[in-house]
């Protein structure tokens, strides 16, 4: 486990190469947290770029890792800087493609980009994955094609993703956190933010 080995003495940049005998992990945690960060980097790119793979290599330290954060960082990003994007647009694809660094995540978004909107988010799961290998490159292109075909509508955009399976809770985050940047707070569901569990925050000046 990371955090005990780093409370063992271990610096966490070894503690994270060490994972998955040695790979470091491409799993989805870095994606699922970054679109945050994404728009706040939104009118630097270069920067954005950085940051996002800062924000992984603490716990994802494998290259695909890393492109994964990169990937919905950029998404983030490209959704904040616009104005009411346009929904079933490879645009946002596009942009996250262009600045995903190479290997297996950034061809399955090439791979995304060739989906049609009108086909089903089943279909698209059959092709692009669904997240049920908990890696990147099975997660981050469908949940980029998700959020880019509901990028107008959070509620069904949320239920599309929960419709294809596989690493759901993830799956949302990532789908959730770029969608709810176009759409603001207004577009979600006031029943939804109404069910959700109070969490007691604490002002610190």
């Amino acid at each position: 486990m990371l955090t005990r080995q780093i409370h063992d003495g271990v610096s966490w940049i070894d503690a994270a190469g060490r994972a998955f005998d040695g790979t470091g992990s491409l799993g989805n945690g870095a994606a699922m947290r970054v679109a945050p960060l994404g728009a706040y980097f939104a009118g630097d790119k270069a920067r954005l770029v950085a940051e996002a793979i800062a924000s992984a290599e603490v716990t994802h330290a494998h290259p695909e890792g890393k492109a994964g954060a990169v990937a919905v960082a950029v998404a983030a990003g490209w959704v904040t800087a616009r104005s009411n994007p346009a929904p079933a647009s490879t645009e946002l694809l596009e942009a996250a493609y262009a600045l995903t660094p190479d290997g297996e995540t950034r061809r399955g978004i090439a791979a995304a980009m060739r989906v049609p909107f009108v086909a089903s988010p089943a279909h698209a799961a059959r092709v692009l994955g669904n997240g049920s290998r908990i890696s990147a490159p099975d997660t981050v292109p469908v949940c980029l094609w998700l959020a880019a075909r509901h990028i107008d509508d959070y509620r069904e955009a949320l239920w599309a993703t929960v419709g294809i399976a596989g690493d759901i809770d993830t799956n949302c985050a990532i789908v959730g956190g770029i969608v709810a940047l176009a759409v603001g707070r207004r577009g979600i569901p006031s029943e939804w933010l109404e069910a959700r569990e109070s969490i007691p925050l604490r002002r610190v000046d």
